[in-house]
């Protein structure tokens, strides 16, 4: 979002899911789509069908991989310097759209002069992926009448994740795939309401509809509207608030359907600061990992329990409305949150989600013509600026929410940690379709089909380590150490080990680098070193 948001003035999937099937061509880079987005990669296989090029940026043989034009096994972290290559190629070749460039963005020289350090021999040097290939995907991409470009958690889970994503901006202005149909810069958000929290300002810098913390004009806007005086500094990211816990300059946390013991990078050290903490409470459906620390339990409602909005990858805000009532003592979240505020001195008397709705219009522009009302079945795409709007389909026809785009350079950046001699192996880690993040553990179904994690592993590998397929084994870091059974696969290149985050008995984040990008303070869950033992 915060990449997006400066080159573009907007932090959001540009286009839409429904017009994936009529791209000419799709870049995907670090995204599972298949897997970690199995609706968004059904559509990507109609586009397929329907005659489209489909390009694959991956170290991993994912499912795309194998029925794509051109897959690049580049390796982990040089994302940069590929898409510097590319746009050097473009460039070389005159396959730049000039007219965009010209009339809709701003920066360019500067831009053209830093790409000029990136010839294809040296990118390929860096990201191991062959010239010719890097020519083909230039030209399949800058030629095409229409293309879109598909990131998610591999782009932004690095340490330069932000300069990852504003390099796929200047890409796509670069040939002008902004803008129209079937085009655009398109990530997938990882959860079915992350979009969403975003949006409702669930973030420590920003008041809904991303409008700053730090402006006296927005905040006296919300002063006026709750009555009360605002504080101009931004609250800690999550990186900072488990730092902030350890030193007792942050002394409680209230976690609503999170579970960071198991979800967020070097667990150990996110456990250290949860028990460091004075008071902990944990709003959850599910006795997580973190609800296990917590000094009080709220007990939640799910999703079929409650009535509001959900907003999607796509920016359409949906209905969601309530088809049980709360099981034995769980309450609707919301009436959660107003009861505690009421009780704390400041009543929340809002009387159902749809009055919370209509402040949100009051107070955000681009919500501002969204009724529960107007919702209907099919949602709405912001922004929707009055009540007469549609929804917006596509963004930034005619021009960026910012005025011109943005070109801004970016140079290669190493990972914050990798392989050596005492940690020889790449661990990346990602998602796999029968599960879905950590909570699905409580289904027996889904279980049953996937039980266990299985640590993907080259056989090449697995064979200088005397391993056999299923064999368990001891994967360590400098952070922690667990157990895992193996799968020895050719999916993965040598010297690299891939898990995902699904399993408590195996929890990769006991792993994985607390280094975090510069700008948002994500954690960088794609590179980090690691070592394999045999235990037998």
């Amino acid at each position: 979002m915060a990449g997006l948001a400066t080159s573009f003035g907007s932090g959001a999937m540009t286009n839409s899911i429904n017009e994936i099937p009529y791209t000419k061509v799709m870049f995907v880079i670090g995204s599972n789509a298949t897997e970690a987005h199995p609706v968004i990669g059904t559509k990507m296989k109609q586009a397929l069908a329907n005659g489209a090029k489909l390009i694959v940026v991956d170290p991993r043989g994912i499912n795309l991989a194998e029925c794509s034009d051109l897959w690049l096994r580049l390796r982990p972290g040089t994302d940069i310097a590929l898409i510097n290559g590319i746009m050097n190629i473009i460039l070389a070749n005159g396959w730049e759209d000039r007219a965009f460039i010209e009339e809709r963005t701003e920066g360019f020289e500067e831009f053209r002069e830093a790409i000029q350090k990136f010839p294809p021999e040296v990118v390929s040097k860096i990201t191991g992926v062959p010239v010719e290939q890097l020519v083909e995907a230039a030209r399949i991409y800058a030629t095409a009448e229409r293309a879109e470009i598909f990131y998610t958690l591999g782009i932004t889970e690095h340490t330069c994740g932000t300069d990852n994503v504003m390099s796929l901006a200047n890409l796509a202005m670069l040939t002008g795939n902004l803008g129209k149909e079937s085009s655009g810069v398109n990530p997938l958000r990882g959860q079915n309401n992350v979009q969403g929290a975003c949006d409702m300002g669930a973030l420590p810098n920003v008041y809904p509809g991303y409008q700053q913390v730090a402006s006296p004009e927005v905040r006296s806007k919300f002063e006026a509207a709750w009555g009360v005086s605002l504080d101009p500094n931004p609250g800690f990211m999550i990186p900072d608030m488990f730092d902030a816990a350890v030193s007792k300059n942050l002394r409680a946390l209230y976690v609503l359907g999170e579970d960071p013991v198991i979800t967020d990078a070097d667990a150990n050290h996110v456990r250290k600061g949860l028990q460091a903490l004075d008071f902990l409470v944990v709003q959850e459906i599910f006795m997580s990992e973190t609800a296990k620390l917590a000094d009080v339990v709220l007990p939640g409602a799910s999703f079929a329990e409650k009535t509001g909005t959900f907003t999607n990858t796509e920016r359409r805000v949906q209905m969601v409305n309530q088809a049980i009532k709360p099981i034995g003592n769980a309450k609707v979240d919301g009436d959660i949150i107003c009861e505690l505020a009421t009780r704390m001195g400041y009543p929340f008397v809002y009387s159902s989600s749809e009055e919370v709705m209509q402040e949100v219009a009051k107070l955000t522009p681009q919500f501002a013509g969204i009724t529960h009302a107007r919702l209907g079945t099919q949602g709405l795409q912001w922004p929707v600026p009055h009540a007469e709007h549609p929804g917006t389909k596509f963004l930034h026809e005619g021009k960026f929410n910012r005025g011109k785009g943005l070109f801004v350079p970016i140079d290669h950046q190493l990972p914050g940690e990798q392989p050596d001699e005492e940690y020889p192996f790449l661990l990346n880690t990602g998602r796999k379709l029968s599960l879905y993040n950590v909570f699905t553990q409580n289904s027996e179904a889904l279980v049953s089909y996937s039980p266990e994690e299985l640590a993907e592993i080259n056989p090449l590998d697995g064979k200088q380590l005397g391993l056999e397929d299923g064999e368990v084994v001891k994967v360590a870091s400098r952070r922690g150490e667990l157990e895992t059974k193996i799968k020895l696969t050719e999916r993965v290149p040598l010297g690299m080990v891939f898990m995902t985050l699904h399993y408590d008995e195996s929890p990769t984040n006991v792993l994985t680098n607390g280094a975090y990008d510069k700008v948002t303070k994500t954690y960088e869950y794609k590179v980090c070193g690691v070592k394999i033992t045999k235990l037998n």
